[in-house]
């Protein structure tokens, strides 16, 4: 039994298989950040939308009679 290895924490086992994709502590922060921010730029975005449906654009078209055949 002295030949066994003890089992690897789960922790090691994750940090390997992120360094094996390349995928390293500042790549890690770099790629939340750009997640993060495209979160707020949609809420933004969705907020935006919000305000301008409250207040609905002037309508100057009249409606047109149109001939069926």
């Amino acid at each position: 039994m002295s030949g066994e290895k003890p089992p690897r924490k789960t922790c090691c086992l994750v940090s390997e298989m992120l360094a094996e994709a390349g995928l390293d502590r500042e790549k890690a922060r770099k790629l939340r950040r750009q997640i993060l921010e495209g979160i707020v730029l949609l809420c933004q975005w969705q907020l935006e939308r919000m305000r301008s449906d409250a207040v609905p654009p002037p309508t100057s078209r009249k409606a047109r009679k149109v001939s069926v055949d």
